[in-house]
């Protein structure tokens, strides 16, 4: 039966019958996806009426036709009619116009612990599925492959509780979080009118980082696409106030060395003594950190000073974290680290059970310190089957794309 086109409340109705799904495939994303120029439509097969497959699929004028493209999808409600839409969508995608067509399955090849060990067998199937249908695919990839990830950090919710969500950080993320709470960092989420904020963050983080941040107009398309089904988060810091908490900490660990003193002149005690080197090391270290204080309210003065911003997506299925960004000047604040804590805890209360972070490099080596930072929140890692792409014309195909690089175009 060939594919047909469903209306975007019955996309709305067939999705919420799933428990398994992207953001990116959403009518929300139809929306962000129109705003930025594209065509969409809500493609479907079905049986009996019944929809079994379902995705967006958008469109985008290109040197010679269309490039179509699925990402993150199709919505499967049932995966034994997966190949039949696989084939019909290729025919779709010829009678259509298309020149390139691409799908970028949200399917799982594999799943792995924390550290990168796999915890069940990969799914070689699923891309073969592909490859009989006529499709070409680029490949089991590492990395950014056109700047989007092929391996997400997944955190499960199911069985956690806003009071026991920091136990089930690492060794690592639960004092992260613990110091990161000292400091008085305050979190909230930004109005339309303040996005310029959150992309002064992203801009430098790009900037730094060397990779392409998106521009202004697109982060307020995306707010106004997604509306409360997303936020932009920012965690900011009053270095005052941070002064004042430094401040009184440290009172309170002067009181403590006066008591010891008092007790060990009338009774020594190793044990007490042991203390006492303890707690004079601590208060020692709050003259360091109250210095840096006040440097920085030399440089920044009274203000709330932002140190982090994210994006954070919910969907019936999932929490994502999307785009974020952080100035290096702050990092012993581990502003980051409450910002995700907070949107688990979000999560949590709109009933939502996982909370996909996204990209990792899919290099367990050491060197991807995305990976590093996600690990502290103690998930699991799930590998994508990656790119594949239909050439309904692969002649005239080959033919542009090798005009392209004699143009200098690609």
């Amino acid at each position: 039966m060939p594919l047909t086109t469903l209306s975007q409340e019955q996309f709305v109705d067939f999705c919420q019958s799933l428990s398994y799904k992207s953001f990116m495939q959403s009518v929300q994303m139809a929306d962000l996806l129109k705003k930025r120029g594209a065509a969409v439509e809500f493609i479907a097969y079905s049986k009996e009426d019944t929809v079994l497959v379902a995705a967006l699929l958008y469109s985008m004028p290109m040197t010679g036709g269309l490039h179509m493209e699925i990402n993150s999808g199709p919505a499967v409600a049932d995966r034994r009619y997966l190949d039949v839409f696989y084939e019909e969508l290729r025919d779709y995608a010829k009678k259509k116009g298309a020149l390139e067509l691409i799908v970028k399955p949200y399917d799982t090849y594999q799943t792995f612990d924390t550290n990168g060990q796999p915890i069940d067998q990969n799914r070689p199937e699923m891309i073969d599925n592909l490859l009989n249908a006529g499709y070409e695919h680029d490949g089991l990839l590492t990395g950014y492959p056109g700047g989007e990830p092929d391996w997400h950090y997944v955190k499960d919710l199911t069985e956690l509780e806003p009071a026991s969500l920091i136990k089930s950080f690492s060794k690592k993320g639960r004092p992260l979080i613990k110091k990161a709470k000292t400091f008085g960092i305050k979190l909230r989420p930004l109005k339309r009118d303040e996005l310029t904020i959150f992309k002064e963050v992203t801009a430098a983080t790009s900037n730094r980082r060397d990779y392409q941040d998106k521009p202004l107009d697109y982060y307020q398309d995306f707010y106004d696409s997604f509306g409360r089904d997303c936020e932009f988060m920012i965690a900011s810091l009053n270095f005052q106030d941070y002064l004042a908490n430094l401040q009184k900490d440290q009172d309170r660990l002067g009181q403590k060395i006066s008591k010891l003193k008092t007790d060990l002149a009338a009774k020594p005690s190793e044990k007490k003594q042991n203390q006492l080197r303890e707690i004079t090391s601590q208060f020692e270290t709050f003259s360091v950190r109250i210095a840096e204080a006040e440097e920085l309210i030399a440089k920044y003065g009274s203000e709330d000073v932002v140190l982090a911003a994210s994006l954070f997506i919910y969907t019936p299925q999932e929490a994502v974290y999307l785009f974020s960004g952080s100035y290096p000047e702050f990092n012993k604040f581990y502003a980051p680290a409450l910002l995700q804590e907070y949107v688990m805890l979000e999560a949590m209360q709109r009933g939502i059970k996982t909370y996909n972070l996204l990209g990792i490099t899919g290099e367990f080596d050491g060197s991807d310190g995305v990976l590093r930072f996600k690990q502290n929140f103690n998930g699991y890692i799930t590998r994508k089957t990656g790119t594949f792409r239909y050439y309904p014309h692969p002649l005239k195909a080959k033919f542009l794309q090798g005009l392209k690089k004699i143009l200098g175009r690609q």
